[in-house]
């Protein structure tokens, strides 16, 4: 039978792997529609369309931060359970997850990284 540990491991470095690459959609979505948005101004159209592109701006906008949250969260998750089962070290998935743990250090805000 597989190690528990080992599971647990594996879960953990989906969900940081996840949330990373969700905060990234939501920083790329904020990022196009407000090249949408200037468009928009630019041809003149009118100003309920215009507000209406700012409230999907604004919402992209509010999950960046949700996303670094629990992109935190589950970094320390992930790395403290790494550093508890350091008998593991040697098995693909426990460097598969320190790997995971070095790409997703680049979305973590400078403060905590």
């Amino acid at each position: 039978m597989a190690d528990p540990r080992i599971r647990q491991i594996k879960i953990k470095t989906g969900v940081v792997k996840r949330i990373a690459k969700e905060k990234v959609v939501y920083e790329k979505e904020a990022e196009l529609q407000k090249d949408r948005i200037q468009k928009i101004k630019d041809e003149g159209q009118d100003e309920h369309n215009i507000r209406k592109q700012e409230e999907v701006l604004q919402e992209s906008l509010m999950m960046v931060p949700d996303c670094q949250r629990r992109l935190i969260k589950a970094f320390a998750d992930l790395k403290n359970t790494l550093e508890t089962e350091q008998d593991l070290k040697e098995h693909e998935d426990y460097i598969a997850a320190q790997e995971v743990l070095k790409e997703a250090e680049k979305q973590l805000p400078e403060t905590t990284s």
